[in-house]
């Protein structure tokens, strides 16, 4: 950590130049000159996340995005307050290094390895439009779910295909199922609820809004009633924490 970290990280991309992976973890904060994300010093002076990948990127051999935040901009770039955004985008026109996207929230740490491995041991992978594997990334969620065909079911909680209920599994593509996750054990849908679309390009912006949007809706609506009954119901007067009612 502090001093040895930055200078480990100097002297390796220094020595190695041309010839080590770069892995970026998280959106890239470039609002404020990036100062919303320093990561350490160099020479006396601060050292932001995106100096940092705009230093050492061009440098790499392979910049790998750890992650639909640093593939994406993610949960992060949702929001324009900080300015997050991709390694890729910030990366763009800077280096002709390729930056393969690993997405997910988080990535399968099995896809990272694996990726790792490869990249060392074979080279750079084939990917899909998104620059990301096709060979955890080909493949939609839907396609490998064990409840694909099942009876559809109106709540999550209960087995049962969550089609009709903003699953995105036929528009994300993504190994949950079939690595499943914590050592196999399960993923989202297994758990009793709908995919959430976290590989996705547009992960949050869509679809969790879309979905939010309809809950904001019927929160609305909810709340508008019981205004209504409030005014309806008996003046109350609150003392000390109890509430009394006037006869």
């Amino acid at each position: 950590a502090g001093n040895t970290a930055m200078d480990t990280l100097e002297e390796c991309a220094t020595t190695y130049n041309g010839q080590f992976i770069l892995v970026v973890e998280g959106a890239v904060p470039t609002g404020e000159s990036g100062n919303y994300c320093i990561i350490g010093e160099q020479n006396g002076s601060p050292l932001t996340m995106e100096q940092a990948v705009l230093k050492y990127g061009p440098m790499a051999k392979y910049v790998v995005a750890a992650g639909t935040c640093a593939s994406f901009g993610g949960v992060s770039g949702a929001s324009s307050a900080t300015g997050c955004k991709s390694v890729s985008t910030v990366l763009s026109g800077k280096t002709t290094n390729p930056v393969i996207n690993l997405s997910g929230c988080p990535v399968h740490p099995t896809v990272m390895v694996q990726t790792l491995l490869d990249l060392i041991l074979i080279g750079a992978p084939a990917v899909d439009s998104n620059n990301r594997p096709t060979k955890y990334y080909g493949t939609t969620v839907h396609k490998q779910c064990e409840r694909r065909g099942k009876e559809k079911v109106k709540q999550p909680g209960i087995y049962g295909c969550y089609g009709s209920i903003g699953c995105k599994g036929p528009q994300c593509s993504n190994v949950c199922p079939s690595m499943k996750w914590n050592n196999g054990v399960s993923f989202c849908i297994a758990a009793n609820q709908p995919c959430m679309g976290c590989a996705n390009p547009a992960f949050p912006t869509n679809p969790l809004i879309d979905v939010v949007s309809g809950a904001t809706k019927k929160a609305n609506n909810d709340e508008e009633s019981n205004e209504k009954n409030q005014k309806d119901k008996t003046k109350v007067d609150t003392v000390s924490g109890a509430t009394l009612k006037k006869g």
